[in-house]
């Protein structure tokens, strides 16, 4: 009896232990089943990305920069391929193994090695390492070989800058260089289009014209193996490339502006006296763009940056100068439009003037006599412009030099660099330096010394709009779309002076109808004032004893007007007087600067200059030079500019 009752016990106990494990059994084949339904059904989209994670990279390409083009489409500022190896430290298993392995298949030496390690010591470890920023075809070849034993490297094909015409167009275009963290926090365009290695302007139009030029990313997306070796490219999606950007700048002139600045610090401005386009806008000493595109060595930063010649700044734009005699045009104007003069009004020259006990002098000693303002703009005679200054006054003398494009940017704010410059009045001088105007400042503010503070391509402007015959122009660099043709812009200033015959106003008519009538106003009162100025220009350079006669060019095609100035950077004593030192013999950095403006051809003007020689000494014998063997240049180019212009004005 017992031992049916042990029996049965036995049985039931071997089926509840059945049961459990059946039951453990059933629990744990449904969670499989349920595991395996939740990965290959549920979890499938989330797992296969996963997958191709590991199977497929994808890389965001550098957004291909837009080009800038010359006037006849030469690119100034281009595009080229480089090879680069990045890598993400995070990423990397052994940091130390890898950088051996490169540097034994890079040949790095010491210093390169070295420089490696501590870039990547001092970022974050999720942020990619530039190991090389341009590699040659054979490492970039040597890279992908062995990408099998270099986990974490990626080698990658980007775009760089390339400035064809080196150090020509340094001070216009500027360059590019790394992204920094400033520029990526300050420009949206430029933090979405972000990746290793970008390059942005950082000076000049580079910098101005960023956003239309960036461009945007473009995605590669390649399967790897195992080794992180790309197998296949699966995928490839352009970026669009940045806006090429047509300048109104001539190569040639623009060449030959800084062979005639080679070895000096100075300015060249040439500009079209009726579109106001920028023909050339070089500035000297230069450097070379393109050292900067992959990190500039120190010893070629120290060579540019201790550069007792400053060839870092725009002297075009940003250098301020007093404009000394080339400034006489705009007194002898402004004196005949507030009446204070006319043509025939005289001074006697004796070499100086007295005045509450000061002595202004005339650059000539014993004086030029009596002199009219024709006679005394051919020689620059100072006293003569004292004495019309002084009955001028200096608030009439601005009013009209500001209308002329002095004290203002010329080329807004195309240019974050470009300087206003001064020129003063009495409440300028209340309000800066809370003293009252004396008039010894006026007489030598009339010989443009003193406060007064002007950029090179001011004075360019100023000249082109006399050479015009008084009318005001808006200066560009860049080509626009629509944008008027000399002629009709001579049409235009045609009507605005009544003197244009029938058959000119019955062609311009349509063309007259949708100007706006404050354009190209007239910033004279009487056009016969503008004119007396003009021939006073020409006598100083085409007529015997003018102060750059012997820089004159008498086939008409290429004859021009024109005005010398020599700009004191400190005062003159008397002891300097006595000695009567040449040029020469002066110290450099006391030696005057050289000024020249001309506008030509004289019979049909169409073009203007400035040039600004640093410590130069003379006007007339250092600046008026190089604007002679510049004019014959631009004229014999006018012909090839007017051809690429009418093509231009058909298609608009």
């Amino acid at each position: 009896m017992l031992g049916e009752d042990f029996g049965v016990k036995k049985i039931h106990t071997i089926n509840r232990r059945m049961f459990t494990i059946g039951a453990a059994k059933f629990i744990v084949f449904a969670g499989i089943i349920a595991r395996l339904f939740s990965l290959q059904i549920t979890d499938n989209k989330k797992y296969s990305t996963l997958s191709d994670k590991n199977r497929i990279r994808e890389w965001k390409l550098p957004p291909v920069r837009g080009e800038f083009l010359d006037y006849f489409d030469n690119v100034i500022a281009g595009n080229f391929k480089v090879y680069q190896l990045h890598i993400i430290p995070e990423d990397v298993e052994d940091f130390k193994y890898l950088m051996l392995r490169l540097k034994e298949i890079l040949s790095l030496n010491n210093n390169e090695f070295e420089e490696i390690i501590k870039q990547k010591n001092n970022q974050k470890p999720w942020e990619t390492l530039i190991v090389s920023k341009n590699l040659t075809w054979e490492q970039f070849s040597k890279i992908n070989y062995y990408l099998y034993d270099l986990v974490g490297a990626k080698p990658v094909m980007s775009v760089s800058r390339n400035y064809p015409f080196n150090e020509s167009y340094t001070h216009v275009l500027g360059y590019v260089g790394e992204t920094s963290e400033k520029d990526i926090l300050s420009n949206e365009n430029v933090k979405d289009n972000h990746v290793p290695g970008l390059k942005v302007g950082k000076t000049g139009l580079e910098k101005s014209f960023e956003d239309q030029l960036l461009g945007t990313n473009g995605i590669q997306r390649y399967e790897v193996n195992a080794y992180g070796k790309r197998i296949n490219q699966l995928d490839h999606i352009e970026g669009f490339k940045g806006e090429t950007i047509k300048l109104t700048l001539d190569t040639e002139i623009q060449k030959q502006c800084g062979e005639l600045l080679k070895d000096v610090a100075g300015s060249i401005n040439v500009m079209d006296i009726y579109t106001g386009d920028i023909i050339a806008m070089q500035s000297s000493p230069s450097f070379d763009p393109n050292l900067f595109l992959f990190g500039i060595n120190q010893d070629d930063w120290q060579l540019i940056r201790n550069n007792p010649l400053k060839p870092l700044v725009n002297k075009s734009l940003s250098g301020l100068y007093s404009p000394g005699s080339t400034f006489k045009p705009m007194v002898a104007l402004s004196a005949l439009e507030n009446r204070i003069i006319t043509k025939d009004f005289k001074v006697n020259c004796t070499g100086k003037i007295e005045m509450y006990g000061q002595t202004y002098h005339c650059w000539k000693d014993k004086g030029h006599g009596v002199v009219d303002l024709k006679e005394a703009m051919k020689q620059s005679c100072d006293t003569y412009f004292y004495e019309i200054a002084r009955k001028l006054g200096v608030d009439r003398l601005r009013e009209t030099s500001v209308k002329f494009g002095l004290g203002d940017k010329v080329l807004n704010e195309t240019f974050n660099n470009e300087k206003k410059g001064l020129v003063p009045n009495t409440q300028w001088k209340k309000n800066t330096l809370g003293r009252g105007w004396l008039l010894g400042e006026t007489l030598i503010t009339g010989i443009g010394q003193g406060y007064i503070q002007t950029t090179p391509l001011q004075l360019c402007l100023m000249t082109a709009q006399l050479g015009n015959g008084g009318f005001k122009i808006y200066p560009k660099i860049t080509v626009q779309k629509n944008e008027k043709t000399a002629e009709e812009i001579k049409l235009l200033i045609s009507q605005k002076t009544n003197n244009i015959d029938n058959n000119l106003l019955q062609k311009g008519q349509d063309f007259f109808n949708s100007l706006n009538e404050n354009q190209y106003g007239k910033l004279f009162s009487n056009s016969e004032n503008i004119k007396l100025v003009r021939e006073a220009m020409f006598a100083s350079t085409n007529e015997i004893r003018g102060t750059s006669y012997s820089s004159r060019i008498e086939d008409p095609k290429y004859q021009f007007a024109g005005k010398t100035g020599t700009s004191q950077v400190k005062r003159i004593t008397e002891k300097d007087r006595e000695l009567n030192l040449n040029t020469a013999d002066i110290a450099y950095n006391n030696r005057d600067h050289a000024l020249f403006i001309a506008f030509g051809p004289y019979k049909n003007p169409r073009y203007a200059l400035s040039v600004v020689i640093e410590h130069g000494g003379s006007g007339s014998s250092t600046a008026a030079p190089i604007a002679k063997e510049l004019f014959k240049l631009i004229i014999d180019r006018h012909d090839l500019r007017e051809q690429v212009q009418k093509p231009e004005t058909l298609n608009t």
